[in-house]
């Protein structure tokens, strides 16, 4: 059965950004509110320009705890992401910064242009070990604003000096103008690529992941990455039951067609201000099927639209995460079945020799 429904936009909705208000930051006193909009003299959201923030950290590298996600360490060279996404995890981390997770997480970014000097400072500390890192573990490292600041080039320069294995999950088509990096990384079984994609659906791409590049676009990405011999797979995630659950099959297809040797999912979880975020948008594109959608949601997370539980909180339980499981990995057998991502290679790890202030990557 196909979950293809009527997508419909509302005369107040913003073009061209996911969510469609901004929630209450919980570290904040004070917060905006549209409560009775009839007695506005004008519309107090609109889709202003992006606003760029500069972040000095002290650090670049995050180690991961969470028994979920299969990173060791993971850098975020922007923080907020322009591309939008009504279901992304990372909303509620803008709180941190005092901003919203609605609009604020798509109009206000973070950026870290001192990244890759940090990076280098943290390879050249003595008790270093080598250990993958993944690019980025919150936001899209390839988001557009890289196409100006270029973080995540010169941290991927860093990573080819050093030969340090590094992981990317993105899904924007940028990530080509790194072709020449990637490539040299890859003779070195030095990178994995993990590009997302959640929906062949144009129409449904535009409102739920509205400044992304497109699925054929996407696609393209793989089949260019493939052909350059860089290890690449996609990751057909998050999967929203009765919205996007259907396309799985199709979806793993196309990516293996391009290229793609391995497939990973999540089911869609709403944490936090997510939820509400998420319930909004819903109710304003699907006002038919909205009801429906919401309640399969719930019934991936034992009742509620959000699971904290290790183990069941990425992968949902119940008969509905179970019919979806069960898609999944009939479809990458089928599609993908002898393929594999090949294992990094962690010995090749050597800080490189400084003459002066030049970096000698080779």
């Amino acid at each position: 059965m196909k979950n293809h429904q009527t997508l419909t936009t509302t005369p107040n909705q913003i073009s061209g950004r996911g969510a469609q208000l901004n929630t209450a930051n919980r570290f904040l006193k004070h917060a905006l509110v549209t409560e009775h909009v009839e007695g506005l003299d004008e519309v107090l959201y609109s889709n202003t320009k992006t606003q760029v923030f500069i972040e000095n950290s002290k650090t670049i590298v995050n180690k991961m705890t969470s028994p979920d996600i299969n990173m060791l360490n993971t850098i975020n060279p922007y923080q907020g992401c322009e591309h939008g996404c009504i279901y992304c995890y990372a909303r509620n981390t803008h709180n941190y910064y005092g901003f919203s997770a609605g609009l604020d997480f798509e109009q206000k970014i973070i950026a870290k242009p001192h990244a890759a000097t940090l990076l280098r400072k943290h390879f050249e500390n003595k008790n270093y070990t080598c250990q993958p890192i993944t690019l980025s573990g919150n936001t899209d490292c390839y988001q557009p604003l890289e196409r100006k600041y270029k973080i995540t080039r010169a941290l991927l320069e860093v990573m080819l000096a050093y030969k340090n294995p590094v992981g990317i999950i993105t899904k924007n088509s940028l990530m080509l103008r790194d072709i020449d990096i990637l490539t040299q990384l890859a003779q070195y079984n030095l990178v994995h690529v993990m590009v997302s994609v959640t929906s062949l659906r144009e129409e449904l791409r535009l409102l739920m992941e509205p400044r992304t590049a497109t699925a054929k676009k996407r696609l393209q990405l793989i089949e260019e990455l493939a052909k350059n011999n860089i290890p690449v797979g996609v990751m057909t995630a998050p999967i929203i039951p009765g919205l996007n659950s259907d396309e799985i099959p199709e979806l793993i297809k196309a990516a293996a067609h391009a290229g793609a040797c391995t497939a990973g999912y999540t089911i869609v979880r709403l944490n936090g201000d997510i939820k509400t975020i998420f319930n909004d948008w819903l109710y304003k594109t699907l006002p038919h099927a909205a009801y429906k959608i919401w309640n399969q949601i719930k019934a991936c997370h034992n009742g509620q639209v959000n699971d904290s539980r290790w183990g069941k909180r990425m992968s949902g339980d119940g008969p509905m995460a179970e019919s979806i499981k069960q898609l999944f990995k009939m479809a990458k057998n089928k599609y993908m079945n002898g393929r594999t991502m090949p294992a990094y290679d962690i010995t090749l790890f050597k800080r490189p020799i400084y003459t002066g202030q030049q970096l000698e990557l080779f």
